[in-house]
């Protein structure tokens, strides 16, 4: 059977390795084109390619899948099965209409929940406790095709997007080899998703990153650690970008003051007052900066308790 992989970041690499390391023919990878990394603008190549190289495996980066050239060049490869896995693109009827056993999608949630391009993030940023993987024939929609298999994952409390990427990507890949043997013996009877059901995960913006001190103390904290290590959330400190990239929660605030008001500085880190109590800021990045333990900061900044934060 002729398998097709297409994936672009880390999160996909499990399922590649398991497919290579059970000696499924891979006769192609489709992933994004190389971006510039870095400061220095380096142009990088995706995990998922880099894996491919690795073992000798063609790899296919076009700029746009709809793209009929791109389109002719994949048929070439004459694929049975097409695997997904955040590859990054929506992918057209034509290639969706190329494999015999169908094309099918590791996807990042317990769908019909959490449809989208940042799953992970979002059930983080919205203080769920559980998430999942499910294998689905992929569809036209936006993460709308009949579901294969689901696998629970537990979200803990302390779970940042970061941990949480690894802990599904590692229960993709089990899923998909345990399903494989179904999928190499043609199209599966599949359940289709409840539309009532569905949610919906878009990717996330700048003002997603912004924190409102307004909020509870829980609601802050769950945003900040549902961004982290991507973007980071972020306030402003005299008027400019001061990011945070790990918090504890209080019980209640030392003292009452108005929302993003700075109530003290201690070698645990800075205490800012909340919509509810008060969040301790443990690990943070003031503007032009490297990130650095909040401790640190407070051994040597300008900052003082009365301060607010916006």
């Amino acid at each position: 059977m002729n398998i097709v992989f297409m994936g672009t970041p880390a999160f996909a690499v499990p399922s590649l390795r398991m497919l290579l390391d059970e000696g499924y023919k891979i006769v192609a990878v489709v992933t994004q084109p190389d971006r510039p990394q870095g400061r220095k603008k380096v142009l990088t190549p995706t995990p998922v390619k880099e894996v491919a190289l690795e073992h000798g495996i063609p790899v296919l980066q076009p700029q746009r899948m709809r793209n009929p050239e791109a389109v002719a060049e994949l048929a070439a490869y004459k694929p049975d099965l097409i695997v997904t896995a955040a590859y990054g693109q929506i992918l057209p009827k034509a290639v969706l209409d190329l494999p015999a056993n169908g094309c099918v999608n590791v996807h990042g949630s317990l769908l019909p929940q959490y449809r989208g391009g940042a799953p992970i993030q979002r059930c983080i940023i919205n203080g769920e406790t559980e998430t999942g993987i499910t294998l689905m024939y992929m569809a036209e929609g936006l993460d709308t095709g009949d579901m294969i298999a689901q696998v629970k994952v537990a979200i803990d409390e302390n779970d940042t997007s970061g941990t949480l990427f690894e802990k599904l990507s590692v229960a993709g890949a089990a899923l998909l080899k345990e399903q494989m043997p179904r999928l190499s013996g043609g199209r599966l009877e599949a359940e289709v998703q409840d539309e009532q059901l569905a949610t919906y995960a878009p990717n996330l913006k700048r003002e997603d990153e912004k924190i409102d001190w307004n909020a509870s103390t829980r609601d802050i904290y769950n945003q900040i650690r549902g961004l982290v290590p991507f973007s980071g959330a972020f306030t402003l400190w005299n008027g400019e970008v001061f990011k945070v990239w790990a918090s504890q929660k209080a019980d209640k605030a030392s003292k009452e003051a108005v929302p993003g008001t700075v109530l003290q500085l201690a070698a645990q880190g800075i205490e800012v007052k909340t919509g509810d109590a008060s969040l301790w800021l443990t690990r943070i990045q003031p503007s032009g900066k490297k990130q650095m333990d909040a401790a640190e900061f407070v051994r040597g900044n300008t900052m003082t308790s009365g301060t607010v934060l916006e």
